[in-house]
């Protein structure tokens, strides 16, 4: 039997993931191929800086001289885009679709805002798309949700989906650091970019949260559709007080399905510490996936770094390599124009809050509070008092609210109403209460 042709593979980047993928199919060359079925050949590269020197030794590859270097090579099968960004990279994975090669990427940005337009464009030119590495870096969430899970109705997702964010919240709970100071230590340690602002706001999560909906809901989200909350605005008063409350606070990604629709959002959530995704700690992702028939399921691990999200691009590679033909299969129903469950709004979202409240220490504050969340139909579950802050010719004090279940739209005008009091001192601070 004469052996098999190698699978050819051009790169655009030479970052941390690129540098990753370069040194697993360098080193884990054997059992690649044995698992492959064949050789998995890097043959041509595109860095921004050719001249850069690498922490890692690497050989056995050509740098490319352009993108059309490798786009148009025709001796190259796939092309792996591990830039990032949602123009540049679109317009490269485009034309390595056009030129007959498929794409793998970790771009969950492209996905996300521009998912349609990519694969109608992978259908026409009759190729793949591989996109294991664009959500939860190792964990292999993409091939469980498609795969793994496809009998099911996925009923609903929560998602611990950026370690930037994670890494600071633990931080802050443990070492009781204020967001700043925790922020930096990310930074200086790789976990945060210098400008960390799609991190902390919530929209990187945003933009896995939408890959996963399409997966596991067969529905379309826009990012702006989903609702947002970042960490960048979280006091560490509020990590205390849940903490006394029993809660540890972590940045949720949620999708939830009814018979009405579906509701997604992004936000930091109060949730009990006994439970799983309260214990993940440190750059580790997790997603808790609730099924029809499995029940429930949980994925955890590195969320992101060099190896791990190397680790889940050389998957595709070896999956492409192996069986494209079941891959096409399974991917080309992916990200069509077709009818979506609809999109229900914020204020029909249902769920239990954190609700602090800097009022006057005088009598009566209580009853008026009581009164506003009465009337809105919000019953409490619990009140804490903190101590009182003296100042001159007045006493303030933190008020901690726990709710019981109620609907966000009802919530969020007893929130306005609380905020117009004339005993209530600054604007109330609030986050959902998970499972």
């Amino acid at each position: 039997m004469p052996k098999p042709r190698p699978l050819r593979i051009g790169m655009l980047g030479m970052g941390t993931v690129g540098t990753g993928v370069a040194v697993l199919l360098q080193n884990s060359a054997h059992i690649l191929s044995h698992r492959a079925g064949r050789e998995l050949q890097l043959v041509k590269v595109l860095v921004k800086n050719p001249s850069k020197t690498r922490d890692t030794p690497i050989h056995g590859f050509k740098l490319a001289s352009s993108v059309e270097d490798i786009t148009r090579d025709p001796d190259i099968d796939v092309v792996v885009e591990v830039v990032g960004g949602t123009g540049w990279a679109f317009d490269a994975m485009a034309q390595a679709l056009a030129n007959g090669k498929d794409v793998v990427t970790a771009n969950k940005a492209v996905l996300a805002t521009r998912g349609g337009e990519l694969f109608d464009f992978a259908r026409s030119h009759g190729r793949c798309v591989a996109f294991e590495a664009s959500v939860g870096g190792g964990i292999p969430i993409i091939g469980a949700i498609q795969r793994g899970l496809s009998a099911n109705r996925i009923l609903g997702i929560q998602g611990i989906l950026n370690g930037t964010c994670n890494y600071i919240l633990t931080r802050m709970t443990d070492d009781h650091l204020d967001y700043p100071t925790a922020l930096k230590g990310a930074q200086d340690l790789g976990f945060a970019e210098a400008d960390p602002t799609l991190d902390v706001n919530g929209t990187d999560a945003a933009h896995k949260l939408a890959v996963l909906a399409h997966l596991a809901m067969d529905t379309t989200l826009g990012v702006d559709s989903i609702s947002r909350r970042g960490i960048d605005e979280l006091d560490p008063l509020d990590i205390r007080f849940a903490g006394e409350l029993g809660y540890t606070i972590r940045l949720l990604a949620e999708i939830w399905c009814d018979p009405d629709g579906i509701i997604s959002h992004v936000s930091p959530v109060l949730l009990r510490k006994t439970t799983p995704l309260a214990q993940v700690r440190g750059g580790f992702n997790a997603v808790r996936v609730i099924g029809d028939a499995v029940g429930e399921t949980l994925f955890y691990g590195a969320g992101a770094g060099r190896m791990p999200t190397a680790s889940a691009v050389v998957s595709d590679l070896v999956e492409l390599a192996s069986s494209r033909d079941g891959f096409m299969a399974a991917t080309s129903r992916l990200w069509r124009d077709s009818p979506s469950p609809p999109l229900l709004p914020q204020d029909k979202l249902r769920s239990r809050y954190y609700l602090r409240l800097h009022v006057l220490d005088r009598p009566g504050v209580m009853a008026e509070v009581s009164g506003v969340l009465a009337s809105h139909s919000i019953s409490i579950a619990s009140v804490i008092q903190h101590e009182t802050i003296d100042q001159p010719n007045i006493s303030q004090v933190q008020m901690v609210i726990m709710t019981h279940l109620a609907p966000a739209g009802k919530f969020l005008d007893a929130v306005r109403s609380l905020d117009s009091l004339g005993c209530v001192l600054a604007k109330a601070v609030h986050y959902p209460v998970g499972e």
